[in-house]
């Protein structure tokens, strides 16, 4: 399908530039890093800016780098790179095992971190991975930079809060004190390329507390902190995974679509519930499987 839109196409060459076109056209400008949602946007009629403005020969927006335990992610970098890395392999297991499970190879070579949370989709599968680790958004305007929590950066489907004159740089994200492990567990129809039926994110730390984190379970992306009181401070029993099962239910609105009925959605919540507190207990100890198996549901 060809792009039968006009607009213009700016390549700034540093980001004053870029930051001015973005303060003349606001709503009427697009970013462009990988382009995997805004091209397929633009050849179906759904994004009509004036101007697109290619961000990729901005340096500062590369890298990916560990600096007194925060983790930078520069927002041209790929999911690809992600996955490739074997610090955040390392240090952030939970975001490179959801980093797997997006859409295809090819997409994932292209499609950047902050291209993802700034489309905003309900079933971002790297939405939950960031809220279990407290990241934030940093973003650039011309009058300066302002540092976004995730649990704030999503407002609604296809809605965050990112300014119109705004350009995101980086997310960022601290090493969490202490031992932990996680486990991203995806609800999907088949094995390969597929959006999120259901998604949750879980990460069981050696002092007994734990975080969780959904997408495809409701309007927008976020933390189950009704589901996380139930489990912190006690070891996983068959009483505690039944009363966090049953919190979650209390923290999820998922709709009915063309991929799933909200019943079987409530109903898988709770099984990849389930797996993913065991999954990350195993690993936090040394055991279960590996990341990036076993947990496509």
């Amino acid at each position: 399908m060809p792009i039968t839109a006009e607009f213009e196409y700016v390549k700034p060459k540093d980001m004053d530039e870029a930051l001015h076109v973005f303060s003349l056209y606001r709503e009427k400008a697009r970013a462009l890093a990988g382009g995997t949602d805004l091209v397929v946007h633009l050849k179906e009629n759904i994004a009509r800016p004036d101007v697109i403005v290619d961000l990729k020969a901005l340096e500062e927006l590369a890298g990916l780098a560990l600096k007194g335990g925060v983790l930078r992610i520069g927002a041209l970098v790929t999911f690809s790179d992600l996955i490739g890395s074997a610090l955040v392999k390392s240090r952030f297991p939970l975001l490179w095992e959801a980093s797997l499970t997006i859409a295809s190879t090819g997409v994932r070579n292209r499609a950047t971190l902050a291209g993802n949370i700034c489309s905003a989709v309900p079933s971002a599968d790297s939405a939950p991975a960031l809220a279990v680790y407290g990241a934030e958004v940093v973003a650039r305007g011309i009058n300066g930079e302002r540092r976004i929590a995730i649990a704030d950066w999503f407002t609604g489907p296809k809605k965050t809060a990112l300014l119109p004159e705004e350009i995101v740089t980086a997310v960022e994200m601290r090493q969490p004190a202490g031992s932990h492990a996680g486990c991203y567990m995806k609800l999907s129809r088949y094995e390969g390329e597929d959006l999120a039926q259901g998604g949750i994110a879980v990460a069981a730390f050696a002092d007994k507390t734990y975080r969780v984190a959904a997408c495809a379970l409701g309007p927008k992306p976020s933390r189950c902190p009704k589901t996380e009181a139930v489990l912190n401070g006690n070891t996983l029993s068959a009483k505690i995974l039944a009363g966090a099962k049953e919190a979650i239910l209390g923290e999820i609105s998922p709709i009915s679509d063309i991929r799933s009925s909200k019943e079987y959605r409530l109903h898988m919540a709770q099984i990849m519930l389930e797996r993913g507190l065991e999954t990350a207990v195993a690993r936090l100890f040394g055991k279960g499987p590996k990341y990036g198996e076993g947990n496509i549901c």
